[in-house]
């Protein structure tokens, strides 16, 4: 394997230069962000490890055609492929996927604790997540995606304004926004956050 120091482009290079294991490298690289962002959308291992091995493909193929131009931003433009590849398994399958989450940023998962000393804790704090997934579901889908990119696929904000074709201040204020809404709708619920 290659050092981490080594750049993506520069293992693009190589790799179209007949170094097979450079694009190993990439995927090994990059496999962890891009799985994590797939599983925690469709919620079922099975379709994405096809999603994930889709996209990898789609990257092979236009990589390998020599109409790859997103130099220096491979990984947005990787996370770009996965995150339309998850939005056409979603038109076959007509099913609006379900966020599951924890994240460090996330005010109100942040609340959220888990107990090991007690099954009684366990249950209640799975149901906490249950109530706040199931709310993230009735969020406006510009304020969803945004919220699902950054906490679940851990992108940075200009990641995400890159993936969605917006300023990096439209992008937070989505987030904004789809925090400050779902806020009001635990207030309205009565959900509390703490087992």
């Amino acid at each position: 394997m290659y050092a981490q120091s080594i750049s993506d482009q520069e293992l693009i290079n190589r790799y179209l230069s007949g170094n097979e294991s450079c694009l190993e490298q990439l995927i090994y690289r990059h496999k962890n962000k891009v799985f994590s962002y797939i599983i925690m959308v469709v919620k079922d291992k099975q379709h994405a490890d096809d999603i994930f091995q889709d996209t990898f493909i789609k990257v092979i193929h236009t990589l390998k055609s020599g109409t790859y131009k997103e130099e220096g931003k491979f990984i947005q433009w990787v996370m770009r492929i996965a995150h339309n590849l998850v939005i056409d398994h979603f038109r076959k399958s007509r099913r609006i996927p379900v966020v599951d989450s924890q994240s460090e940023e996330f005010s109100i998962i942040d609340n959220l604790r888990i107990y090991d000393d007690s099954v009684e804790d366990r249950m209640i704090t799975e149901q906490i997540h249950q109530d706040v997934r199931a709310l993230i579901d009735f969020l406006p889908a510009e304020q969803r995606d945004v919220l699902m990119m950054r906490h679940y696929a851990d992108m940075s904000f200009k990641e995400i304004a890159e993936q969605t074709n917006v300023s990096i201040n439209t992008a937070l204020g989505r987030m904004r926004y789809a925090l400050i809404n779902l806020r009001k709708m635990i207030e309205k619920k009565e959900i509390s956050l703490s087992a």
